[in-house]
């Protein structure tokens, strides 16, 4: 009964422990972006196109110096909690958060490499196979970027080149922020204090509730319902491959570059191109990449697969390091389930 007891006790401090943290987090994000809220709210149609890039610019670059500095901040509000941690890694939070960026002449060519692999061999497949089996799937993400009449989602209505220049930078800004809160942050930071997998999921529920915004009522439900589990799906993946390979920059390369592709399909369809059109000349040409890649990296992606559905099944099986039972187990993914959706509560509540 003691062993038990502890092994819940453990599971609920460790965690509400983390949700405090994120809450710190959060709240500092807040503070720190209210220099690009303040640009969000001067922008107009008539000066989107200047200050809609430099508005995603300063988000990510202010997310970026922000959770450093107030995981930093933590160690001093949490230290009794986080001090077993730092002593076994003997780097600070904050350090370990800079680590992901590292990139040296010796493995900058294999970080390339996986971020490539990720695009062709996961992203890609995912955003065509869901728009080729899901009727109107695109012209939900077309409406829901679009239908609001929201000024800094105007470049999708301008020329080609401005919507490519302006593509290129809010998309990368975009992937750079989403990847350094949701995988460099929540995924890693929360591994490092309960059970990693447990971290991939909170972090992943955050992720797929945070793209039921696109919400739209003139489609059916199960759009944003497709939408939350795409996004979830991706969460998962690359947070198994951040916690895998410690590096952040192939999941910046290759989320930032399809998120690049879907917004030249869903502007090829404001140009009232249909879905066949933008397969022929965008996607298929991307396929054939896929498959090449395939064969090329087949022992390399079939050793990656085989790594990470063995973490992952680890989740549903009880936890000797914590001394869990059976009950402790379905406890565990609940209040997991909980924090994730918590933490987006508090998101949704800061804008974060």
């Amino acid at each position: 009964m003691e062993r038990n007891s502890s092994a819940k006790k453990k599971i609920l401090v460790d965690r509400f422990t983390f949700l405090f943290e994120v809450i710190i987090v959060f709240v500092g994000i807040f503070l720190f972006l209210l220099i690009p809220r303040f640009i969000y709210l001067i922008i107009t149609e008539e000066n989107a196109i200047f200050l809609a890039p430099l508005y995603y610019v300063l988000r990510a670059g202010l997310v970026f110096l922000a959770i450093p500095l107030l995981l930093y901040l933590t160690d001093f509000v949490l230290e009794s909690q986080k001090k077993e941690i730092i002593v076994e890694e003997d780097i600070s939070p904050a350090m370990n958060q800079l680590k992901q960026y590292k990139i040296t002449k010796n493995n900058f060519k294999y970080q390339l490499l996986y971020g490539v692999m990720l695009l062709f061999l996961f992203f890609i497949p995912l955003d065509f196979f869901s728009y080729l089996l899901i009727p109107n799937f695109l012209e939900f993400q077309r409406d829901g970027l679009t239908a609001s009449q929201n000024p800094i989602n105007s470049y999708f209505f301008q020329a080609y080149f401005v919507f490519l220049i302006s593509v290129i930078i809010i998309q990368l800004s975009v992937s750079f922020y989403e990847e350094t809160v949701t995988r460099g942050y929540l995924a890693k930071n929360g591994s490092e204090n309960f059970h990693k997998i447990s971290a991939v999921m909170i972090a992943a529920i955050y992720f797929g509730f945070g793209h039921i915004g696109y919400y739209d009522p003139n489609y059916s439900i199960v759009f944003p319902m497709i939408f939350f589990i795409q996004a979830f799906i991706v969460s998962v993946v690359l947070a198994l491959f951040l916690l895998k390979k410690k590096w952040i920059f192939p999941l910046i390369f290759a989320h930032g570059l399809n998120n690049i592709i879907s917004a030249h399909a869903i502007w090829n369809s404001i140009q009232g191109n249909d879905f066949m059109t933008v397969t022929l000349y965008l996607y298929i040409p991307l396929l054939i990449g896929s498959v090449i890649i395939f064969i090329w990296q087949f022992p390399r992606i079939k050793a990656g697969l085989s790594t990470g559905i063995k973490d992952f099944k680890t989740y549903f099986k009880i936890d000797d390091k914590i001394g869990e039972e059976p009950n402790d187990k379905y406890l565990r993914i609940l209040i997991d389930i909980s924090i994730g959706i918590l933490i987006f509560l508090v998101a949704i509540l800061l804008t974060v």
